[in-house]
């Protein structure tokens, strides 16, 4: 009797491209515009989008950076992938400092009064 395979999992490279790749289009902005900010070069950034790049943590990083997103949302949304549930979109709703909004794009690191909606 044959042997049913088994669903493959997708690699979590794959997960983490696909929020990169949806993050950077919601944002309406290009590889070029992206992989400047980042610092690493279009056609690598290209490849980790597709998941057919290991990216280190430190490049990671600069990437989230760039497109204004914590490390930590990249990681849920690719986990809430993983797990099967339907893909999040993180929106930055900005912060009140001083009573003025916070200018949109990468931002400094959190002093613990931000707040950050993930939407499903």
């Amino acid at each position: 009797m044959p042997r049913t395979p088994m669903p493959r999992t997708p690699l979590l490279r794959t997960m983490i491209g696909e929020v990169l790749r949806r993050t950077r289009r919601a944002q309406g902005r290009t590889l070029a515009d992206v992989s400047q900010a980042a610092r690493v070069s279009v056609p690598y950034l290209s490849e980790l989008e597709r998941g057919r790049k290991e990216a280190s943590s430190e490049v990671l990083a600069a990437i989230c950076d760039a497109l204004g997103l914590d490390l930590s949302d990249l990681l849920a949304g690719a986990a809430r992938e993983l797990a099967g549930q339907r893909p999040a979109q993180v929106i930055r709703l900005g912060s009140v400092r001083g009573g003025r909004a916070a200018a949109p794009g990468p931002r400094p690191a959190r002093d613990g009064g931000d707040v950050v909606c993930l939407a499903a």
